[in-house]
């Protein structure tokens, strides 16, 4: 499973005690508004046991959303999803959360090494048998109806499209990178004609829909995919350096970021220009001061509709020791050098001129986990080492972990939960956490949420997210 997690994420600064204080008390209030506006959701979704409470410029965003006038609620679709418990669009219809989100994001398309975006069933580098070959049943299909043999349009694509049609308010994007395939960015971004290819490539095959009809199969053909994407997404982990090993990494890349997005402006509105409509385009950025200094932001978000900003991995089992890994303020007697929290990330994009209503907060639908921890401040701070889980070591969506018995301590300070069941600590959101930051969204004027990634929910954060931004 990609979840495209960076995780090195440098030193950074806590933010100042007064200030946070204050933040902190306007917080609750708005908490405290939401949980009387739509407390009984929030309150029905909490775990049944074991519960416990400590202190501890430009461009308008488009679409259906609220940007301004409300708020953007997006949700990553994995491609992969197709393969672990059939998690599909209609999942995403039966969990309640297509109502209740403005976008999907799919992920991830991939950039080949002739700086093209592209479809191919070649492990590891591309998917097209998810994307628009397999055929789905009446079971597994967004309106009950089977695709039929021969159609132009089939996987995950189709269902998108459907899915869209059920829920008129719903956008959806194309996501292009992610840990696993942002290798070659630098090099679509380094030229005038490097960029104008890539980025025509990009439309050509995913907004004008003109997919490859590959390995015999009769899926796909000009315009096949027309009318799946209402814009493109772009994760480059990281421009500069600091993602996966062997990424293509130059000095130049976050100057070349921004000269990217501009091309992919230029191209979405000319070719909305000819069907009379806007294409969004959005970008996922980092969370370390250091990675955000020297992006251009007043630039960067000239270009974009809204970016998300990583809000979680600030610590996890790569580490020797627990600790919070989406708080949204430094939390008290934190050893680790780097006070690292959502604030601390969306202050510094604030303070780089960053518009605030075209920050989106990144939220995870999965924790983070280490065993073998002592039961000193309820496993808090303690060493450990990385807990088993279905995605890896350390990782677990949160479906699973808000059914697992131990108890759950919530620091409505920090704005963060951990639970604890003498031996094994996870890190996690859950309705409580999701609740302090919308209230945070609202508090700060940010443009709304992002989360990573909707089969880890079963529908009860995103629920969370839509009673706490409405």
């Amino acid at each position: 499973m990609d979840h495209g997690f960076g995780v090195d994420l440098g030193k950074t600064f806590s933010a100042g005690g007064v200030r946070r204080r204050r933040q902190v008390a306007t917080v609750a209030v708005l908490l405290a508004t939401t949980v009387l506006t739509a407390g009984a959701a929030v309150k029905a979704a909490l775990p049944a046991t074991g519960a416990s409470t400590t202190g501890g410029s430009g461009r308008p965003a488009t679409g259906t959303s609220a940007v301004p006038g409300g708020y953007e609620k997006v949700g990553y679709l994995t491609q992969w999803g197709i393969y672990q418990d059939g998690f599909t669009p209609r999942s995403v219809d039966a969990a309640g959360q297509a109502a209740k989100l403005t976008t999907i994001n799919y992920a991830y398309a991939g950039i080949r090494a002739d700086g093209r975006c592209f479809e191919s069933n070649t492990p590891r580098q591309g998917d097209a048998n998810a994307d628009y070959q397999r055929p789905f049943d009446p079971a597994s299909s967004v309106d009950g109806e089977a695709d039929v043999a021969g159609q132009p349009l089939n996987g995950n694509f189709n269902q998108l499209k459907k899915l869209k049609a059920k829920y008129p308010q719903l956008k959806v994007l194309i996501s292009i990178g992610g840990w696993s395939y942002s290798k070659y960015f630098s090099d679509v971004a380094l030229t005038d004609a490097s960029r104008r290819a890539f980025v025509s490539s990009c439309i050509d095959l995913f907004i004008k829909g003109n997919l490859p009809q590959l390995d015999g199969n009769p899926a796909g053909g000009p315009g096949s995919a027309a009318g799946v994407f209402d814009g493109i997404d772009i994760d480059w982990r990281w421009p500069g350096g600091g993602g996966a090993a062997g990424n293509t990494v130059r000095p130049q890349d976050k100057q070349n970021l921004t000269l990217l997005l501009a091309e992919f402006r230029r191209q979405l509105d000319a070719h909305g220009s000819t069907v009379g409509r806007h294409y969004a385009l959005s970008a996922f950025l980092p969370a370390d001061p250091a990675q955000i200094a020297g992006l251009q932001l007043p630039q960067v978000f000239a270009s974009l509709d809204w970016a998300t900003v990583q809000g979680y991995d600030f610590h996890g089992p790569w580490e020797p020791t627990t600790n919070h890994q989406a708080n949204l303020y430094p939390p008290a007697g934190d050893p680790a050098p780097a006070k690292r929290s959502g604030d601390l990330t969306i202050s510094t994009y604030l303070a780089g001129h960053a518009p605030a209503r075209r920050l989106l907060l990144g939220l995870p639908f999965y924790g983070r986990g280490w065993s073998n921890v002592p039961s000193t401040r309820d496993g808090l701070f303690q060493p450990g080492r990385p807990a088993t889980g279905r995605y890896g070591a350390g990782t677990e969506d949160y479906v699973t972990l808000r059914a697992r018995p131990g108890t759950r301590h919530l620091d409505n300070v920090a704005g963060a939960l951990w639970h604890y069941d003498g031996t094994t600590w996870w890190s996690y959101d859950d309705p409580r956490v999701i609740a302090l930051k919308t209230a945070y969204v609202r508090l700060k004027g940010l443009g709304g949420v992002s989360a990573w990634e909707l089969h880890g929910d079963d529908g009860t954060l995103t629920a969370a997210i839509d009673s706490g931004l409405r």
